[in-house]
């Protein structure tokens, strides 16, 4: 199956792509097994490539599943990997599994989140995070970085607000200078609104920036880690992230276990 397109869609996307990821054409032409001259000869539109060339292509240019749909379809042709609804019938595995993976988190909180932070799911922990928020942040479809970092938010019991929140606006800093999304530089610009001025310490790792919130209890100092689903062939499942907040310190698991009674 193909679709019609604009002669010169696909070479204009191969080369802002190849750009992007600052790849010569030799290097992505070995990184594709193909020559130079026919890498230079798709860019200028003199080549039209086949379906499995544009695949191969993408997979080298470390290309997102939409993405790579994106380049099929400039090159003419029909997607390759579904987009499911969540909710299709066809998921109810993933979802069961999702389910028993965050109660497996517990007492510690956990989420799973679409790109750029909307919630698809989470944990009864998840509470801790929550508490105090205005309401109008925790209306569906929940933003849970516009949660953490929005005054009305999680941001009034951050102690580190500045380097933690700098740390997240960093993040999809870096996210948008891999894949370009329509409004995330002005989402970014958003949450950067709401964090004050401030350097990072000396002893700033940028990799392993603790969340430290205050519960009535005293300080939950906690750690994310991130897990994705690397071999998903789904469009919605290959989007879907698993945040995990873990205590950094004893009284922090104390605190979540007593919660959890």
């Amino acid at each position: 199956m193909t679709v019609l397109v604009e002669p010169d869609q696909f070479a204009s996307e191969l080369r802002r792509w190849r750009t992007r990821r600052r790849f010569s054409q030799l290097d992505l032409a070995i990184r594709t097994d193909t020559t130079q001259r026919h890498l230079s000869f798709l860019e200028q539109g003199r080549s039209r490539p086949g379906r499995a060339m544009v695949v191969r292509l993408a997979e080298s240019l470390g290309l997102s599943l939409r993405e790579r749909n994106d380049l099929l379809l400039a090159a003419g042709f029909a997607p390759v990997y579904a987009e499911s609804s969540l909710d299709a019938a066809e998921l109810g595995p993933v979802r069961e599994a999702l389910e028993r993976i965050l109660d497996g988190h517990l007492p510690y909180p956990a989420v799973v989140v679409r790109p750029y932070g909307e919630l698809v799911a989470a944990n009864a922990a998840f509470a801790v995070l929550a508490e105090g928020a205005a309401p109008a942040l925790l209306e569906p479809p929940i933003n849970v970085l516009r949660l953490a970092l929005h005054p009305d938010g999680m941001a009034r019991r951050v102690e580190n607000l500045a380097e933690w929140g700098r740390h997240i606006t960093g993040s999809l800093r870096d996210q948008l200078r891999q894949s370009p999304a329509p409004g995330l530089d002005a989402f970014i610009a958003e949450l950067d609104g709401y964090l004050p001025d401030a350097d990072p310490p000396a002893d700033h790792l940028g990799f392993a920036v603790p969340l430290r919130l205050r519960v009535p209890e005293g300080e939950l100092r906690l750690i994310t880690t991130l897990t994705s689903f690397a071999t998903a062939v789904d469009v919605t499942l290959s989007e879907l992230r698993l945040e995990a907040f873990l205590p950094a310190d004893g009284p922090s698991a104390e605190i979540l276990a007593r919660r959890a009674l």
